[in-house]
């Protein structure tokens, strides 16, 4: 029987591919597609292995944390499935990324532009194209307030409904991220040589059999925590549900804190908040 390969959409997959050291030259050209800028130079931030904790808790948020060349701030985050609540979750991790981009003592003035970028497996609008770009605008004349604020909301199933003659750079990542027309993957390749590297990693990503195992955990997680928080649904507890979910969440946050890991990137793993992770600290 032939093992059914994880996608590319695997939140552990997908940050392999673009996040991975020496795979720069991938996100840049990814990054370009989105925001439709020059890009000179990206820099990953670099994180402590989690590996470990996420294959023992099966818990934690994979996004990539971005700086580019003029200093914009850029977060990822790739979401199969919908949580209902994807809207108010997508500003709070921003605003988050946005105020711990000001070191303490600098002026207002020295903020960085700060980019969210997701990711969907599902459509989050009913109306409108599949990459959308929301900003802070006033009421007058909807003018912008701000060009330090930007979120983009990329949703898969509205990129395969679309047919287009011709394709742009972010439609050719599309195609290699929704793999669902190989044809359309083979020709991205060809016109693309950053996507046939990426179309490498992930083959050998895929392939090999550690990196297919924690893979495969993250995959597990997600639709254990689908089908709990449907249950929940269905039996009218699911507030007793995202309780527990908090709880495990806590509890791992605690182990990261024991090991010293810095409360940035416990923050990143578990999507606690600064706070309740001081909080665990002083305990």
């Amino acid at each position: 029987m032939t093992e059914t390969k994880l996608p590319v959409t695997n939140d552990y997959i997908f940050k392999k591919i673009f996040a991975k050291r020496g795979n720069e030259s991938i996100l840049k050209d990814f990054l370009i597609g989105i925001l439709e800028i020059p890009i000179e130079k990206v820099e990953v931030q670099t994180e402590v292995s989690l590996e470990r904790q996420l294959e023992e808790n099966k818990l934690g948020r994979l996004d990539i944390i971005a700086i580019l060349n003029d200093n914009t701030f850029v977060n990822i985050e790739i979401q199969v499935l919908n949580p209902h609540n994807f809207i108010e979750r997508s500003l709070y991790y921003w605003s988050g990324n946005y105020y711990n981009n000001l070191k303490a003592g600098e002026n207002y003035s020295r903020v960085k532009k700060t980019i969210a970028i997701n990711i969907l497996n599902y459509e989050l609008f009913e109306e409108g194209p599949f990459h959308e770009i929301a900003r802070l605008r006033r009421d007058y004349q909807t003018k912008v307030l701000t060009e330090k604020i930007e979120m983009h909301f990329i949703q898969i199933p509205k990129f395969l409904k679309e047919k287009r003659k011709t394709k742009t750079k972010l439609e050719q990542w599309m195609q290699f991220i929704s793999q669902t027309n190989q044809r359309e993957v083979e020709l991205a390749m060809k016109e693309n040589k950053e996507i046939k590297k990426a179309n490498e990693e992930y083959q050998y990503l895929t392939g090999d059999e550690a990196e297919r195992r924690i893979a495969f955990l993250r995959d597990k997680a997600i639709r254990d925590e689908k089908s709990m928080l449907q249950g929940a649904r269905d039996e009218g507890i699911e507030q007793g549900i995202e309780q527990g979910i908090k709880q495990e969440k806590m509890q791992i946050a605690q182990k990261l804190l024991k090991m010293k890991m810095p409360i940035r990137q416990i923050m990143d793993a578990t999507g606690l908040t600064k706070e309740e992770i001081e909080k665990l600290k002083e305990k």
